[in-house]
C-alpha cells in the first residue's frame, strides 16, 4: 500500500544549451511575447548537452519519494530505448512501478529542451504513449488503497479519464491533488468544474488560471495601480471562481513572481526563494508536489506548505535537470531555519 500514487507523464528529456540563442521580444498594444531564435539556415554549435528522465508523473513521484513518502507511480511508456532509460532511472529510487503501463506498439514520450542564457526554456515535446492512457489500464485498486493521489497534467486522449480517476478517488475517501493542465482547461469551465468538484487541492499557473476562468489581470493605468495590492483584484476573482467547494485549497503560481493560495478564509502570497537559476524545467512539478506533501505533513498549514514548496523548487532550478536539485524535508527545514525572514504574507478574504 502506497501513501501516494502519482499519475502523469514520463519522458526522456534532452537538454540543449547554446550561447548563440537569442531572445527576441515582440510587443503590441495589448501584449508582449518573447521568442527564442537561432540564425535560419545555419549550423550552430551546442554549448552544453545532457539527457535525463522527466515528465510530470516521473518528476513528482521522484519528489514524493525523496520527501520520505511511500510512493507509487502510474504512467505509460513504449518498449524502446527511451523506456529503458526511464526504468534505469528508477533503479535507485524507492518508487513502486508495479502499476506502470508498457505498450510495445507505442513510443515513449520524448522532449528536446532548448535552454536560454536567462535560465528559461522552450520545450519541443513528443507525447507518445503519454497521450494514450486508457481507463482500462489504470490500477484502480492501487488508487483505492492510497492515502492520496497526485494528478499531474494529462495530455491528448489521456485527459479523457481524468474525471473518472478523481471521482473514483473521492468516492473511496482518497485525498485528491490536481495540477490542472492546459488540455483539460481548453475543454471549458463546465468540464473543468467536474474535476474541481472532487479535488481537495488544485494547482495551476497564472496563465492556466486565466484561461480556465476567462479572467485577465488588468495592467496598471494612470488612475489605477493594481500592482500595489498584495493580491491583484482580478487574481482574487480567479480564486473565487476556481474554488467550487468549501474544503478546497487553490494555488496559482506566477513563475519568478512567486505563488498565491486561497482557502476561502484568507489569501496567501509567497515570493520565490532566492537562488541561482540554471533551468526552470521541473520547477512547477517540484512546487506543486511539495505543496501537497507539506499540507499532509504539517496539518494543512498553508503558509508552511508555500514556503517549503518555494524552497524545493528553488533547489530544482539551481541545477540542470527536472529532478537534480530536489531536497529532502530535513534539508528544506534547515534552509527555513537559516532564512527566518523568508515568510508569506496574507490578507483576509
Amino acid at each position: 500500500m502506497n501513501d501516494i500514487i502519482t499519475i502523469g507523464s514520463a519522458t526522456m528529456d534532452v537538454f540543449v544549451e547554446c550561447d548563440d540563442a537569442n531572445i527576441v521580444s515582440v510587443s503590441s498594444k495589448d501584449k508582449k511575447s518573447e521568442f527564442m531564435s537561432y540564425r535560419y539556415g545555419s549550423k550552430i554549435e551546442i554549448t552544453n548537452f545532457d539527457s535525463n528522465v522527466g515528465g510530470g508523473g516521473v518528476n513528482t513521484a521522484t519528489n514524493f519519494a525523496n520527501l520520505g513518502y511511500n510512493t507509487g507511480a502510474i504512467f505509460k511508456v513504449g518498449d524502446d530505448i527511451y523506456s529503458k532509460g526511464i526504468f534505469d532511472f528508477f533503479k535507485n529510487k524507492t518508487v513502486d512501478l508495479s502499476s506502470i503501463i508498457q505498450d510495445p506498439k507505442d513510443t515513449t514520450g520524448f522532449s528536446i529542451i532548448l535552454t536560454s542564457f536567462e535560465g528559461d526554456r522552450t520545450v519541443l515535446a513528443h507525447r507518445g504513449a503519454n497521450a494514450h492512457l486508457k481507463k482500462s489500464e489504470i490500477n484502480f485498486d492501487a488508487i483505492k488503497n492510497a492515502k492520496f493521489i497526485y494528478l499531474a497534467p494529462l495530455n491528448g486522449d489521456s485527459n479523457k479519464i481524468l474525471d473518472d480517476i478523481v471521482y473514483f478517488a473521492r468516492e473511496q475517501g482518497v485525498y485528491v491533488c490536481v495540477n490542472a493542465g492546459s488540455t483539460g482547461i481548453k475543454k471549458g469551465f463546465n468540464y473543468l468544474k467536474k474535476i474541481l468538484d472532487y479535488a481537495h487541492i488544485v494547482v495551476m499557473n497564472k496563465e492556466e488560471a486565466s484561461m480556465a476562468t476567462g479572467i485577465t489581470l488588468r495592467p496598471d493605468t494612470r488612475d489605477e495601480k493594481f500592482s500595489q495590492n498584495l493580491i491583484h483584484p482580478d487574481l482574487k476573482l480567479m480564486f473565487q471562481k476556481l474554488k467550487v467547494a468549501q474544503y478546497q485549497i487553490i494555488v496559482i503560481t506566477d513563475g519568478g513572481a512567486g505563488a498565491y493560495a486561497y482557502d476561502g478564509k484568507e489569501y496567501f502570497y509567497c515570493p520565490c526563494f532566492d537562488g541561482p537559476v540554471v533551468s526552470t524545467l521541473g520547477a512547477g512539478d517540484a512546487f506543486a508536489s511539495t505543496f501537497c506533501a507539506s499540507l499532509q505533513k504539517f496539518d494543512l498549514d498553508i503558509e508552511k506548505a508555500l514556503i517549503t514548496a518555494s524552497i524545493n523548487s528553488a533547489g530544482v532550478v539551481s541545477q540542470f535537470g527536472a529532478t537534480q536539485g530536489l531536497l529532502t524535508f530535513d534539508e528544506i527545514l534547515e534552509r527555513v531555519k537559516q532564512n527566518p525572514n523568508f515568510k508569506c504574507q496574507k490578507e483576509p478574504a
